[in-house]
């Protein structure tokens, strides 16, 4: 049985994580960018959908435990 401790932790590791990968991928991305290295897109672009892949894998994890 999943409890309310058992989302809460959820919620706030998707957010963490989710912030950290995202925030990495997108300033690492930027900062390439800036200095004229175009492949740097490629971190930019996919930032965000990364970080919140990272939650829906946790959300299937938690999912598991309920059947």
């Amino acid at each position: 049985m999943v409890t309310r401790e058992d989302i809460l932790v959820l919620g706030l590791t998707a957010g963490v994580l989710g912030s950290l990968v995202g925030g990495l991928m997108l300033g690492i991305g930027l900062g390439m960018v800036v200095q004229g290295v175009h492949i740097g897109w490629l971190l930019v672009l996919p930032g965000a959908p990364a970080g919140g892949g990272l939650g829906y894998l946790l959300a299937r994890k938690l999912a598991k435990k309920l059947g």
